[in-house]
């Protein structure tokens, strides 16, 4: 197998993980594949993107390891913490950082963390001779941090081909919402439950899937706002591909309600799947979903989703319009072959 077409994917945890970042990085991983590139996974232990000495220590020596002149695609949420790993490495190896969303924007840090992070990855994103970015939104941020847009490529996520959906009875006239995102703040639950509780006149049950245990305190909380709601929000934590697909095949209306995303791959799995969807404007979401698809309102804004929900729930020509907007848009969407063509040829300039 040639050098040239080899390259090692650096990230930290098990990339098995169903969240969008790491399923993104699988996936391209195995369309590289398809094409003969030969790629080889170099997983990080630790706590990231907050490591400690001892995971700094061992990521250094993972990376000490590598081969010069390697070809290292790293993902951000580990390449953003270890700037001097990669100062260190900058001549040896070459470096593409992979990132999702800038860490500095997830919610929920402290201001001198938050400034801590952006520091840290604007010095790291320096020693990447390219950058890839999951959304053209994310340009902006990352030519924020100091790198020139020259070295930047919008690589979006594929969808897969998706079963014919027909159109779901609805239970009883109930409207089944369905919402795909791991329990923690930057997600936006709250706003949607609090969204909802003023909406308990109409009929309607929502579906929860997502990591439960990334925040386990948050969890709790969530499910206390909830109590109120009883039997019509059920929990399901985290779902095998083959569960996860048989909901979004049963819902009738898809929601995202998160504060911030990279890109929100779960959009266009639901517009794939012929879903109207209600979602924000938080970062990239602004253009994920396609206009005549769904609804969007502003992030955080509880009284527009409600309302929004509200026109979703009580107009039918409305939700028919939007399944059909769709469907439509279903066709458009790339697939993970063709992104991972592009994605190739942005390691192959490297290269």
């Amino acid at each position: 197998m040639s050098s040239l077409k080899t390259c090692h994917f650096l990230l930290p945890g098990d990339w098995n993980t169903p969240t969008g970042g790491y399923a993104y990085d699988r996936r391209l991983a195995a369309a590289l594949r398809e094409v003969d590139w030969s790629v080889m996974p170099l997983v990080l232990d630790g706590a990231w993107p907050c490591p400690d000495q001892f995971d700094l220590i061992t990521a250094e020596a993972l990376v000490q390891a590598l081969p010069d002149n390697a070809l290292v695609v790293a993902d951000g949420l580990a390449f953003g913490c270890m700037p001097d790993v990669a100062l260190r490495h900058a001549r040896r190896l070459r470096w593409v950082a992979l990132v999702h969303h800038p860490l500095h924007l997830e919610t929920g840090w402290r201001s001198e963390d938050s400034a801590r992070l952006r520091e840290s990855e604007a010095r790291a994103l320096q020693c990447a001779r390219r950058v890839v970015v999951t959304s053209r939104s994310t340009v902006a941020d990352v030519t924020a941090l100091g790198v020139s847009s020259s070295r930047i490529t919008v690589v979006e996520p594929g969808t897969d081909p998706v079963p014919s959906r027909s159109e779901t009875p609805r239970r009883n006239g109930v409207v089944r919402l369905l919402c795909v995102a791991s329990l923690i703040p930057r997600k936006g639950h709250a706003v949607l439950l609090e969204a909802l509780t003023g909406l308990q006149h109409l009929p309607w049950e929502l579906h929860l899937v997502g990591n439960t245990e990334r925040d386990p305190g948050f969890t709790a909380s969530l499910q206390a706002m909830a109590e109120p709601l009883k039997e019509r929000v059920v929990w399901h934590g985290e779902l095998p591909p083959e569960a996860l697909q048989a909901h979004y095949l049963a819902a009738d209306v898809f929601v995202l309600p998160s504060l911030y995303e990279g890109y929100g791959m779960v959009v266009a799995e639901a517009v794939a799947h012929g879903l109207p969807v209600v979602t924000t404007d938080g970062g990239a979401l602004a253009r994920t979903l396609p206009p005549r698809a769904g609804l969007k309102v502003p992030a955080g804004d509880v009284l527009k989703l409600q309302a929004a929900l509200g026109r979703v729930l009580t107009d039918p020509a409305l939700h028919e319009r939007l399944a059909t907007g769709a469907r439509e848009a279903a066709a458009l969407l790339p697939t993970w072959p063709q992104q991972a063509a592009r994605f190739a040829a942005t390691l192959g300039s490297v290269a």
